[in-house]
């Protein structure tokens, strides 16, 4: 089974737009979307997007970013899937689930083709289901 087929097996039926975080979370995303014939929200960095947009800031190691989204970008109540290749710290994922809720949309599952668990990002997630491919303690 291919990396999209996992991805899409898992959430077939459970959601109504894949959200994917700049940039390497479009190429996933995109293609999870197309799987489950479902739509594709993006989230970018600062200035990226040419409509209105909903910005959320973050806490990095070394600093602080923001990420924004369209503010039309999802429907009330739409059930999303947030998907990026990464999740280490957690700070985008979490600015990502920060964004899809100002929307007006409901996160049903952050997906990450690999996590480094020793870094606890999943902990700046608390309260959603998250899943990662591949694990590194």
């Amino acid at each position: 089974r291919t990396l999209v087929d996992r991805f899409a097996d898992r959430f077939r039926g459970k959601v109504d737009v894949v959200l994917g975080i700049e940039s390497r979370g479009f190429i996933i995303g995109a293609a999870v979307a197309y799987a489950l014939g479902t739509g594709l929200a993006l989230v970018r960095k600062p200035g990226k997007l040419p409509h209105e947009t909903h910005a959320a800031s973050y806490e990095l190691e070394y600093g602080k970013d923001t990420l924004e989204i369209h503010r039309d970008a999802l429907s009330h109540g739409h059930r999303v899937l947030v998907i990026d290749d990464l999740l280490a710290t957690g700070g985008t994922a979490s600015a990502a689930v920060e964004l899809v809720q100002r929307c007006g949309g409901t996160v049903a599952a952050c997906a990450f083709i690999i996590e480094l668990a020793f870094l606890k990002g999943r902990s700046r997630l608390a309260g959603q289901e998250v899943f990662s491919v591949l694990s590194y303690a």
